[in-house]
């Protein structure tokens, strides 16, 4: 069996340095904390796991999809090509943090408990294509070195805190910052328990097709959401669902304040956004479903209408253009059961009639434009009332 001091050697991570230096101001030393600096052979954080960064390396193959570089990419690896002897230099280094460390000066060896890159992935990404490119083509490889700052500290949620401000400077998109703040984590529970393969995209890097576009599924459930839930005042009876068609940043904000407020007991509306993030909670695997549905649904069939995507007689393809206010329209039928908050249209409501309905607004409003379509609350309202007066005829 393994001593409790064997584990504990086996999690620490080696880090060579060339230089070290404890540079903890009062405040961490107060705080528990400690912030070193130095420079590390650029091999050194070839390895280094990113699992607290908010960002992984943006040109990281997942699948078979690979982004172009950007401007901050191409002139990293510049620096690396032509001038490496500068790089220490040039480039702005890496922040790791880790739980704990352990120095050896006469090795030049630092050892770090469960160490995180927490700003920097792009200068490692750049360097382990740098190092396997040039190995590839047999290169001798120039001596380069790396700045690196190491904080080291216990605490989570300063961890999360300080990854995220690091990161500011990089555009970090608002999903990676929720989903690093485990802002997702529920939501996805809650979609696994009933499509148990399914998993949320929580940062902008997980490009892959296993993912589910959480922007995409926010948007339907705020499509979704009844107007007894609905956060806007004077809206009541009918409300704006125009920003669901296109504006997935809107609706992930919104998520994120519903979010804040819900888990937030101290907040005058606690109560009110604590019941409309159960509906996020309870309806995420029927709305994904719904939408799914009617991006495919065959009842559009013998419609005509030209901006749908057709694979000989069969439906692959209606826009969202169409889809969303037939899913705004389905909020009517929100219905909190005591199994949580479910859509429930009434049997004599067919999705014929909606299509139908669909079709004429798509034609008579939005002039056979799905974008317009999309964007018209002359739409939304005119499905939305067809769906309130089968929701008056069903009570």
């Amino acid at each position: 069996m393994k001593t409790a001091s064997a584990v504990r050697r086996e999690t620490f991570f080696d880090f060579p340095y060339h230089s070290f230096r404890n540079i903890s101001c009062p405040e961490d030393l107060e705080n528990g904390r400690k912030v070193f600096s130095g420079h590390a052979p650029a091999t050194s954080v070839l390895n280094l796991p990113t699992d607290e960064n908010v960002r992984d390396y943006l040109l990281e193959a997942e699948g078979r999809k690979r982004r172009r570089p950007t401007q901050v990419h191409k002139a990293i690896r510049d620096t690396l090509d032509n001038t490496p002897h500068n790089f220490s230099i040039l480039n702005g280094g890496i922040v790791v943090v880790a739980r704990d460390y352990e120095v050896d000066e006469q090795k030049k060896l630092l050892k770090l408990l469960k160490p995180s890159i927490i700003n920097g992935s792009q200068t490692q990404g750049v360097l382990n294509d740098f190092y396997r490119e040039s190995k590839d083509a047999e290169t001798e490889l120039p001596t380069i070195h790396v700045t690196f700052e190491l904080i080291v500290t216990n605490d989570d949620e300063l961890i999360a805190e300080t990854s995220i401000a690091r990161n500011f400077q990089n555009d970090v998109m608002t999903l990676s910052i929720a989903g690093r703040l485990g802002q997702l984590d529920e939501l996805e529970r809650s979609l696994q328990a009933k499509l148990p393969d399914h998993k949320l995209r929580k940062s902008e890097t997980k490009l892959s097709d296993d993912y589910i576009a959480t922007e995409r599924l926010l948007q339907v459930i705020a499509a979704l959401i009844p107007e007894e839930l609905w956060f806007k005042p004077g809206e009541a009876g009918n409300p704006n669902k125009v920003f669901t068609y296109n504006m997935k940043s809107k609706c992930l904000n919104l998520f994120q304040e519903v979010y804040r407020k819900a888990k937030a007991p101290e907040d005058p509306e606690h109560k009110k956004y604590g019941e409309l993030y159960q509906f996020y909670l309870d309806i995420a695997a029927q709305a994904y479903q719904l939408h799914e549905k009617w991006k495919a649904h065959q009842g559009f069939q013998g419609t005509a209408l030209r901006s749908i995507v057709r694979d000989g007689r069969t439906i692959t393809d209606v826009p969202d253009g169409i889809i969303f206010p037939i899913l705004a329209s389905l909020s009517a039928f929100a219905t909190k059961t005591p199994d949580g908050w479910k859509i429930l249209p009434p049997a004599s409501l067919r999705d014929d009639e909606l299509i139908r309905a669909a079709k004429s607004v798509y034609q008579e409003i939005a002039n056979h434009n799905p974008s317009v379509m999309g964007k018209s609350r002359a739409c939304y309202s005119a499905l939305y009332q067809i769906t309130s007066i089968y929701k008056r005829l069903s009570v």
